[in-house]
């Protein structure tokens, strides 16, 4: 089904009756249209939702050819790789990227939305921000007829083409990998329930525990805000348990390096005491101590994904995608725990 158009400034001008000019020095508020046609004018442009192009005024051939993105944290490296892929691949086929970050907030969330709207972006990438769970400013997007693609964090899977990785698979590898080197009081900690992202990895971290018949302790599954002082915290009052957790999954990697900073602020050895294995693509893992071990996002494979993808719906493809990028394991010392002195 072919999505409408965005009101145009001649499509105003025809329900009305009127010439362009007139409609746009209304919008104006200009003197040389009277107050009645003025109020006609701007009526009919709120209920078709119309908005005004800022680059309006440039020649066509010269007018930006502009992509928006936002984000719920531009300081990870997670994201700023996302980002990079993103605009490698616009970059080579003309277009500009605008970012934004909603700093997991729903209502900066909606407003970078609007923001991408009111410059007449050509589509949007999106992840979702960590308290988002009202989706209707994505439905608007799509009644609109703005392409819009998510990556990461999704949702209405039947409206949108998404770009996500194997968490669920790489959670399962990553806490085998824990049994097989001698734990077995593995927790896991992650971020927000409703977010389908954690559900994917919580989903792995589980069958792999099923599978080697281990029985699930509910109290070790700590799913919370996306916080670092609060994962931290967590991770703590788990460790200062008489029947603490012997392993740790971490979900991202502000919770992999909060609950790494809790193992040693309680004076337990990694991996000897308690090992641990986190989501993250910074770099950096390999150089803290002990080596930590890492489940690696493809982030600018996810970004570079996501914007073909979108450029394809900007281009006319109605399809919905559903890609996935496979996630990399790197084992190193922070896991391995039977090789531990």
């Amino acid at each position: 089904m072919k999505k409408p158009r965005r009101t145009s400034l001649k499509d105003l001008a025809e329900q009305l009756g009127v010439s362009i000019a007139t409609v746009s020095r209304a919008l104006r508020n200009s003197h040389e249209v009277g107050p009645e046609m003025t109020k006609r004018v701007q009526d009919l442009a709120r209920k078709l939702n119309y908005r005004p192009n800022p680059f309006a005024q440039s020649l066509r051939s010269e007018a930006p050819r502009i992509i928006g993105v936002v984000v719920p944290n531009l300081v990870t490296h997670y994201y700023a790789g996302v980002l990079d892929g993103i605009e490698e691949y616009a970059r080579q086929k003309g277009y500009s990227v605008i970012s934004a970050n909603s700093h997991e907030n729903h209502q900066d969330e909606e407003a970078a939305i609007d923001n991408f709207v009111s410059l007449h972006v050509e589509g949007i990438i999106a992840c979702l921000a960590q308290d988002t769970t009202d989706y209707s400013h994505f439905v608007e997007i799509d009644e609109m007829g703005i392409p819009l693609v998510f990556f990461a964090r999704t949702c209405l899977p039947e409206r949108f083409s998404t770009v996500t990785a194997d968490g669920d698979v790489a959670a399962q590898e990553a806490t085998q990998h824990l049994i097989d080197t001698g734990s077995r009081r593995i927790a896991f900690i992650g971020g927000p329930n409703h977010l389908d992202m954690v559900r994917r990895r919580k989903h792995g971290y589980l069958q792999a525990l099923r599978e080697n018949r281990i029985p699930i302790d509910r109290t070790l599954v700590v799913c919370g805000r996306i916080d670092y002082q609060q994962a931290r915290q967590a991770t703590i009052t788990l460790l200062q348990r008489p029947d603490r957790p012997d392993a740790i999954v971490a979900f991202n990697d502000i919770i992999t390096y909060a609950a790494f900073d809790a193992i040693k602020t309680v004076n337990l050895r990694i991996p000897q005491d308690v090992a641990i294995i986190g989501f993250t693509d910074g770099d950096t893992s390999a150089f803290v101590t002990p080596p930590l071990s890492a489940i690696q996002d493809q982030a600018r494979e996810q970004g570079r994904k996501a914007c073909e993808i979108l450029l394809r719906h900007v281009n006319g493809d109605a399809r919905i995608y559903k890609e996935v990028v496979p996630m990399i394991l790197k084992i190193r010392e922070s896991s391995q725990k039977n090789h531990a002195k």
